[in-house]
Parts: C-alpha cells; sequence; structure tokens
C-alpha cells in the first residue's frame, strides 16, 4: 500500500535570524525585516562603542574593535544582499502578467 502525500510545511527560519521572542510558527515578513534593521544597527553601535573606547584608552583590545567592526560590515554587507534580493523579486513579481 502507497504512503499518503503529505502536506507540505512552511520553511523554518533557523535560531540566528529569527527575530527575539517568535515561535516557530510564521510570522509576519515586516516583523523579520525589522528585526534584521535592528540587529543591524546595534552591530553598528557596539562597533562605534568599541572604536570609542579604544581610543579613549579605557582598556579596550585592538583586536577587539577590529572584530566588532567587522561584525558590523559584515552583518550591513548581509542585510544589503538581502534587501537587493528583496527588491528584485518584487521587481520581478510586478513584471509578471496576469
Amino acid at each position: 500500500m502507497p504512503t499518503p502525500i503529505l502536506p507540505i510545511s512552511g520553511a523554518a527560519l533557523p535560531d540566528a535570524i529569527r527575530p527575539a521572542g517568535q515561535s516557530q510558527g510564521g510570522g509576519a515578513f515586516q516583523d523579520v525585516f525589522t528585526s534584521a534593521i535592528q540587529n543591524v544597527e546595534a552591530f553598528g553601535q557596539d562597533a562605534s562603542a568599541s572604536v570609542q573606547r579604544f581610543l579613549s584608552g579605557e582598556g579596550e583590545e585592538l583586536h577587539t574593535t577590529i572584530m566588532a567592526t567587522q561584525r558590523a560590515e559584515l552583518a550591513f554587507d548581509m542585510f544589503l544582499q538581502v534587501r537587493n534580493k528583496v527588491v528584485s523579486a518584487y521587481q520581478e513579481i510586478m513584471r509578471m502578467q496576469m
């Protein structure tokens, strides 16, 4: 006897990019996008604070400062690429004929 065909379930977001406090169930795209913007902003603020502590001589290590700035730069670059893909997908949908 063949096995029945099961319904397709939604893809789960990895824990690293799932917004804080959101369950496994689906959330609005706006919530995910807003959370990503907040995360990128937080990385930028952490990097800025680390640079300020290093320049003021508060005992911040150089490698810690460099790692914070690189983390912020990578987060921004990744966010920018995701934004570009979303815009591209939107433009492709708008080109579709109904």
